[in-house]
C-alpha cells in the first residue's frame, strides 16, 4: 500500500500548497506533450505568484476553467476550426476592464482573479487581452489527461472556484523542459512536483462516482443466467460492463475476473490469444460458484485499441513478439489501468475479491487502489500452436503466472 499512500500524500500536500496561495508543478505523460506546467489557483493569484510563474516557467500564461464558467463569461472559442494537435480548447483572450494595458504582473493577476469570480460577467472584460482562458473537458483528467483538466481538477479538489492559472516550463535556453529537467528544477525552487497520473490515481481512490450506472438487465447465456450492468465511465466511448451472478455484497470475497475486451478472441474465437477461452472459463467458474462477476473493460490490445492491435499482429507475423510489437508502435508493453475496477467495486460496496487471473500486475494495481485480493485463482488454458509464442512472451516478459507454458 506504500505507493497508494505516497500518491495520496503527494496530492494532499500539493493541494495544501495551492490552498495557501502557492504554486506547484504538474507533469504529463511522455506519450503526450511530455512537459511540466506551473499551476496555481486563480482565486489566489497575486502580483508575486504571477511574476514568479512568467519569470521562472517562461511559457504562455493560461487560465483553465470549466465550460460553465466560460459560458457565463461568453468566452467563445478562439477558432471555429480547431487544428491544435492535443485538442487544447483556447477561447478568445481577455483582460479585466479594471486594468490599463493588462500586461503587468499585477494586472494579469487581477484579470485571473476576476475570471474566477462567479459574480463577474462578460461585460467585465475586454477582448482580445493578455490572458488566455482554456476550457477543460467535463470529466477532467479521466476524460482528457491534459494540464487544462489537471488544473481544474485540482481547483475542484481544493474546494475553490474551478479556475486555475498555468504556464509551461521552459529551460533557460528557451527549449522545453522535459521530465529529466523538471525534478531538479522543482527542487531548486522548492515547489511540489506531481503528475497527471497521480491525479487520475487519486480520483480513482477517492471518487466512487467516476462510474455511473446506466442500466441493468438479465443476461441468459449458454453458461447460465447472469445480470448485466452497464457503466458510463466518461473515459471510454463504450460502457464498461459488469456481468454478475448472485447478490453482490461484501459478506465474502467476490469471485472476480477482470477481462479486457478482445474482439478477435472474444467474438471471433481467434487462436492467436487465450482471451476468449479465459472469458468462457471465467463464466463457467462463476456459474458453478453461484456468486461472482466479470468486469469487462474496454482496453482492447492491452490498452492500445483494435487498430493498433492489428498492426501489432502484423509485426508479429514479421517476427516481433507481442511486447516488442507494442514498443515498436510507440506504446508501453501493457498500457492498462484498473482504476475503473476499483471505482465500480467500491460503488457496489465491495472491497475484497478472489481474483481469477494469471497476471500479478492486476493484483498489485487493485491492492494499491484499496481492494483486498484475498486469493488468486489460476485461469490457465491449454496452449495451442498459434498462441504458444504469445503465452511464452506473457510469461517471460510480462511475468504472467503460467505453469503450462515453458
Amino acid at each position: 500500500m506504500t505507493k497508494n499512500i505516497d500518491v495520496i500524500t503527494r496530492i494532499e500536500q500539493a493541494l495544501q500548497v495551492l490552498k495557501n496561495g502557492g504554486l506547484i508543478i504538474v507533469t504529463d505523460s511522455e506519450k503526450r506533450e511530455a512537459e511540466g506546467d506551473m499551476v496555481g489557483l486563480a482565486e489566489y493569484a497575486t502580483q508575486e505568484t504571477v511574476n514568479k510563474m512568467v519569470s521562472k516557467a517562461r511559457g504562455l500564461l493560461c487560465v483553465p476553467m470549466t465550460q460553465e464558467y466560460a459560458n457565463r463569461l461568453n468566452l467563445t472559442m478562439m477558432t471555429a476550426n480547431e487544428t491544435e494537435p492535443f485538442g487544447t480548447a483556447f477561447t478568445i483572450s481577455a483582460d479585466a476592464k479594471t486594468t490599463s494595458t493588462g500586461i503587468s504582473a499585477i494586472e494579469r493577476a487581477d484579470t485571473i482573479r476576476q475570471l474566477a469570480n462567479s459574480n463577474k460577467h462578460a461585460d467585465d472584460f475586454y477582448h482580445p487581452g493578455h490572458i488566455f482562458p482554456l476550457i477543460a473537458a467535463k470529466h477532467g483528467v479521466l476524460q482528457r489527461a491534459g494540464h487544462t483538466e489537471a488544473a481544474v481538477d485540482l481547483a475542484k479538489l481544493a474546494g475553490v472556484s474551478p479556475v486555475a492559472y498555468i504556464c509551461e516550463i521552459l529551460k533557460k535556453d528557451g527549449s522545453m523542459a522535459r521530465k529529466r529537467d523538471l525534478k531538479p528544477f522543482a527542487e531548486g525552487i522548492q515547489m511540489p512536483l506531481i503528475s497527471i497520473q497521480d491525479i487520475i490515481h487519486y480520483r480513482f481512490i477517492k471518487d466512487i462516482d467516476v462510474a455511473e450506472s446506466i442500466t441493468q438487465v438479465k443476461l441468459p447465456t449458454k453458461f447460465g443466467n447472469f445480470n448485466l450492468e452497464a457503466f458510463d465511465t466518461h473515459i471510454t466511448k463504450e460502457p464498461t460492463l459488469l456481468i454478475s451472478k448472485g447478490t453482490l455484497d461484501n459478506q465474502k470475497p467476490l469471485l472476480l475476473r477482470i477481462h479486457s475486451e478482445c474482439l478477435t478472441g472474444d467474438i471471433f474465437s481467434s487462436k492467436r490469444c487465450d482471451c476468449g477461452e479465459q472469458l468462457d472459463l471465467s463464466l463457467k467458474m462463476i456459474e458453478k460458484a453461484g456468486y461472482g462477476a466479470v468486469l469487462y473493460l474496454r482496453q482492447e490490445g492491452r490498452g492500445i485499441g483494435l487498430s493498433n492491435k492489428l498492426k501489432a499482429y502484423k509485426l508479429q507475423e514479421q517476427g516481433f513478439d507481442t511486447v516488442d510489437a507494442n514498443i515498436h508502435l510507440g506504446f508501453a508493453p501493457d498500457q492498462r489501468n484498473y482504476g475503473l475496477v476499483a471505482s465500480i467495486l467500491k460503488k457496489k460496496g465491495i472491497n475484497q475479491v478472489e481474483l481469477l487471473t494469471n497476471n500479478p500486475d492486476k493484483i498489485k494495481q487493485l491492492t494499491l487502489l484499496g481492494i483486498k485480493v484475498t486469493n488468486r485463482i489460476s485461469i490457465e488454458t491449454t496452449p495451442n500452436i498459434d498462441d504458444q509464442t504469445y503465452l511464452q512472451t506473457k510469461k517471460h516478459k510480462l511475468s504472467h503466472l503460467l505453469k503450462e507454458v515453458q
